[in-house]
């Protein structure tokens, strides 16, 4: 993930948004019982997190299929492995 989206996605003030979903009854108990235990105000928090936890997963894997798929589209159009490496070294220093 860009350093600056996780900046964004750390600050404390980003704009919500409602949403509304249907759970099984004893899902939504269990939740909140284990959010205290995991140090979290409510179950809501914990559901947020939950569903960050998963996204950023999920995203991570898919910029990484991404890739994946432009090095070897690179590859075919005859660009040479040492190329391809020196550019994503250049990308991923640039980031850091």
């Amino acid at each position: 993930m860009k350093f600056e989206t996780l900046k964004q996605r750390l600050e404390r003030n980003r704009p919500m948004t409602s949403v509304t979903i249907r759970m099984p009854e004893d899902v939504v108990e269990d939740l909140k019982k284990v959010a205290p235990l995991l140090g979290f105000s409510g179950y809501q928090p914990l559901i947020r997190a939950y569903v960050g936890q998963c996204l950023r997963v999920d995203l991570e894997r898919f910029e990484s299929e991404t890739v994946t798929a432009l090095v070897a589209s690179l590859k075919r159009r005859g660009v040479s492995d040492e190329t391809i490496e020196a550019a994503l070294n250049e990308v991923v220093h640039a980031s850091h």
